[in-house]
């Protein structure tokens, strides 16, 4: 037995002004299964319904990002995961634990407490580098 939708039925939507995933009330009807307008149950906002599970991943930034820098004029089809775990299998480097004072090089392996496993990727500037982890890219700050 599924639910019904319909106008004045509830529903979950990304809301474009409180930028999360909350309750809505179906305003208006595309079709009988499709969903047109929607009201925000906390801040009162109309707007297109937005299926929350067909939201971009910011992990697809990360992967044209990724494409942009090694300068390959084909779309990579590799996520930040698959990237994340070529790397560390690549990595010749011992781990390194991660601290803001530390010194690090392209290529090391670092261990931070949030984040987890990374290889740095780039030097960005003399006290900045672009870490690799397993989720995403992340500018971290070294030689404080």
């Amino acid at each position: 037995m599924s639910a019904a939708i319909g106008v004045g039925k509830e529903i979950l939507s990304n809301c474009s002004k409180c930028k999360l995933i909350l309750a809505h009330i179906i305003v208006t009807m595309k079709s009988a299964t499709e969903p047109d307008k929607v009201m925000c149950k906390t801040c009162k906002s109309t707007q297109s319904y937005k299926d929350p599970s067909a939201k971009k991943k910011k992990t697809s930034v990360a992967k044209v990002i990724k494409t942009a820098r090694s300068g390959s004029s084909r779309k990579s089809t590799e996520t930040v995961g698959e990237m994340w775990t070529r790397a560390i299998g690549k990595s010749t480097a011992e781990n390194k634990e991660y601290s803001i004072k530390g010194s690090f090089q392209t290529g090391d392996v670092i261990d931070h407490p949030s984040f987890g496993q990374g290889v740095v990727e780039k030097l960005i500037d003399d006290n900045k580098i672009e870490v690799l982890f397993q989720d995403d890219y992340r500018t971290l700050m070294h030689k404080k």
